[in-house]
C-alpha cells in the first residue's frame, strides 16, 4: 500500500480520501443547546472537499452532523463527497421495521437516495440483537438503500463472527492511535486475512498530540476541555499519564522538525502506516477550526527505519491500553468523555425472556428452533445455581459463525453470557463448562477463544469429542454458574 496516496479503494466503487473529515466535534459544538448553522457548516465541508478532503464521517447522534452533510450535498456535491454515518441504536430488541426507519431518517437527513457506508455499533453482544440488526441491514444494502456495510467499535472475536457468517462489511472503524495500539495486532491480522479495512479514529487524540501540548503543565479534565479532550485524557491517564506522554511528544517533535510537519502529522502517519489501514478520521470544528493545509501535509513524506524505531522504542515505555477494540464502550474502565455511558445508554434490557414457574425454577429462552423441537430451556435458575444447556452457534433459525470453530466458540458464549444475564448473573459467577467438539484437529482454536473469554475466571473445564447433531456445528457447549446468596 502506497501510504503517500490520498486516496484508496475502501471497497469495490467506493475510492475515499485517507484523511476522512470526521464530523463528532458537531455535537460538542451544539452541547449548549445551540445549534450549528447548517449552511455555513455545509460551506467548511465545501472547503474540505475542494481540497481533497472528500470523506466525511458522522453519525446519527453527532449533533446536527447529518442534516448539514445533507445540505452540503444539495448545494455542493452532487457526487464528489463520500458521506459515511453510523447507526447507534439503543440496547434491547430491534424489529426490522425499526431498521428500515433508521436507514430511511438518515437517508432524509442527508438528502441521499443511497448511504455509501453504514456503520454500525453494538452495546452488548450477550444480547443477540446485534446479529438481527446487521442482517436486516444487510437485506438493505442488497435492496440498495446502502452501498456499503461497515462496523465500528467492534472487537477481534466478534469481527470474525461477522465475516463468517454471510454478513458483508468492508470496514470496522476503531480507536487506534500512538496512545492505543489494540488494533495493532489481532485485529489487524485478521483484517488483512477478510479484506476488511480499518478506519482509525483518535490518531491525533483530541488534538493532545499536537505541538500545543508540548512541555505544558497537565490540564484539569472539567468543562474547559471539550468532549473530545474529556475522552482522550482518560487515554493519556491509561497508558501512563502525563509524565510518559511528556516524553512521547518529545520524540514526536524531533522527528516532526525532521520532515518539516507537525505532531499529528507525525501521529497519523504512523498508523497509516499499517496495511490494514485504509484512513485516518481527524475531526473538525467546523466553521471553528479547519486543518486542511495541515492533513494535507500527511502525504508529503515516508518514514526512514530511524524513524520508524525512534517512535516504536518511544510506544515501549507506555502502558498497553487493556482489553480489545471497543472495549471502552462495553466494560470498564469506560475511556468516554463521561467516564461512564451515562451520556449514551440508559439500561440494559435482559437478552432473553424468562418464565418463573411455581416451584421456584426460573427458565431462560433464547427462542432457537431446537428449544421448541426438543422441549428444553437455554438456562434454569433454581436458587443461587444457574445451569445452561448445550449451546451450539444458533441464533433463530440461521447457524453463526461458519465454518469457523473459533467464531462459533465465541458466539456460544455470548448466548451463554446472555442466558446467564437473562436470570440474573454475570459471565464471572461461571463455574464450570463442558465443551463437545467435532473434529479433534480443532480443538486449539476453540481452547482459544475460551481462554480470551474466561481467562480471568477460569471455570472447571472438560473438552470432548463427540458426534454433535447438525452437521453445520463444530462445537457444543454447557455451563453452570454459582450467584453468591
Amino acid at each position: 500500500m502506497n501510504t503517500s496516496s490520498k486516496y484508496i479503494d475502501l471497497a469495490n466503487g467506493l475510492t475515499i480520501c485517507r484523511a476522512l473529515t470526521g464530523l463528532w466535534q458537531i455535537a460538542d459544538l451544539e452541547r449548549d443547546g445551540n445549534m450549528v448553522d447548517a449552511g455555513q457548516a455545509a460551506l467548511a465541508m465545501n472547503a474540505y472537499a475542494e481540497a481533497g478532503f472528500t470523506t466525511f464521517d458522522m453519525a446519527d447522534h453527532y449533533g446536527s452532523a447529518e442534516e448539514i452533510s445533507g445540505v452540503f450535498k444539495k448545494k455542493y456535491s452532487k457526487d464528489k463527497a463520500q458521506l459515511f454515518t453510523k447507526w447507534v441504536p439503543e440496547p434491547g430488541s430491534v424489529t426490522k421495521q425499526q431498521v428500515r426507519d433508521a436507514v430511511q431518517l438518515a437517508l432524509s437527513r442527508l438528502q441521499s437516495e443511497q448511504i455509501d457506508l453504514m456503520q454500525f455499533h453494538a452495546w452488548s453482544y450477550a444480547h443477540p440483537s446485534w446479529l438481527d440488526c446487521l442482517f436486516y441491514l444487510q437485506e438493505l444494502k442488497e435492496e440498495g438503500l446502502i452501498k456499503h456495510l461497515g462496523l465500528t467499535n467492534f472487537d477481534t472475536a466478534h469481527l470474525q463472527i461477522v465475516a463468517n457468517s454471510g454478513i458483508e462489511v468492508v470496514s470496522n472503524q476503531v480507536c487506534y492511535s500512538l496512545l492505543d495500539q489494540r488494533a495493532a495486532g489481532k485485529m489487524s491480522a485478521l483484517c488483512l486475512k477478510h479484506n476488511v479495512k480499518l478506519l482509525a479514529f483518535g490518531t491525533v487524540a483530541g488534538g493532545f498530540l499536537s505541538e500545543k501540548w508540548l512541555n505544558k503543565p497537565e490540564p484539569q479534565r472539567n468543562a474547559s476541555l471539550t468532549w473530545s479532550q474529556m475522552k482522550y485524557k482518560r487515554f493519556i491517564n491509561a497508558a501512563g499519564g502525563w509524565e510518559k506522554f511528556q516524553s512521547l511528544l518529545k520524540t514526536l517533535d524531533s522527528i516532526a522538525q525532521k520532515y518539516n510537519v507537525g505532531i499529528a502529522n507525525i501521529a497519523s502517519k504512523y498508523i497509516l502506516e499499517n496495511p490494514a489501514v485504509a484512513g485516518v478520521i481527524i475531526g473538525a470544528r467546523l466553521g471553528k477550526s479547519e486543518h486542511i493545509q495541515e492533513n494535507d501535509k500527511l502525504f508529503s513524506f515516508h518514514f526512514d527505519e530511524e524513524s520508524t524505531l525512534q517512535i516504536t522504542q518511544s510506544l515501549s515505555g507506555l502502558t498497553s491500553i487493556p482489553g480489545d477494540c471497543g472495549d471502552e464502550y462495553r466494560k470498564p474502565p469506560f475511556l468516554t468523555a463521561s467516564g461512564d455511558l451515562s451520556h449514551h445508554v440508559e439500561s440494559f434490557p435482559a437478552p432473553y425472556p424468562s418464565i418463573t414457574g411455581n416451584d421456584g425454577r426460573t427458565k431462560a429462552l433464547s427462542g432457537t428452533i431446537w428449544e421448541d423441537l426438543a422441549g428444553f430451556s437455554r438456562a434454569v435458575r433454581k436458587g443461587n445455581r444457574i445451569l445452561v444447556s448445550g449451546t451450539t452457534a444458533t441464533h433463530g433459525s440461521k447457524s453463526i459463525g461458519g465454518n469457523d470453530p473459533a467464531a462459533q466458540m465465541h458466539y456460544i458464549i455470548d448466548k451463554i453470557e446472555g442466558a446467564i444475564q437473562s436470570l440474573g448473573g454475570t459471565l464471572d459467577q461461571v463455574v464450570r463448562t463442558r465443551i463437545f467438539i467435532r473434529n479433534i484437529n480443532q480443538w486449539e482454536p476453540i481452547s482459544r477463544a475460551h481462554g480470551e473469554r474466561f481467562k480471568d475466571i477460569q471455570p472447571a473445564n472438560t473438552m470432548v469429542r463427540a458426534d454433535i447433531i447438525g452437521d453445520e456445528y463444530l462445537v457444543e457447549m454447557e455451563a453452570e454458574a454459582m450467584l453468591s446468596s
